[in-house]
């Protein structure tokens, strides 16, 4: 894949935030991104490390983090268009409906950080 490709600095976060109806798909290409996001009734954070996939459904509030000490590269693919991403003060803003987090390590499923 030519181009440049999304990087989280070590140690740095987004603000929380979704995409609306668009799903996401992020492939980690080197070091240890994270996310933190909210699963029903509980805040999950995730980390994942080279090879790995995060699956992000529509609508789930989530931030990215680097809690790694190299940067954080990786490839993200979005199931709509355009780069829509609404801001959130939190993780807890009502929700549409139900929500499913899909991640995983080849079928071996989320990994908690920390």
């Amino acid at each position: 894949m030519d181009g440049p490709r999304p990087t989280v600095a070590a140690g740095a976060k987004s603000g929380d935030h979704h995409h609306g109806e668009a799903e996401t798909a992020i492939y980690v290409v080197s070091g240890t991104p994270g996310l933190r996001l909210r699963r029903r009734d509980d805040e999950v954070r995730l980390v994942a490390g080279p090879g790995d996939y995060i699956f992000v459904p529509p609508y789930v509030p989530h931030r990215e983090e680097n809690p790694g000490d190299e940067e954080a590269v990786f490839v993200i693919a979005r199931s709509r268009p355009g780069g829509h991403r609404v801001n959130l003060e939190s993780l807890w803003p009502a929700l549409p409906g139900p929500v499913r987090l899909t991640s995983g390590r080849g079928g071996e499923g989320p990994r908690p950080c920390c």
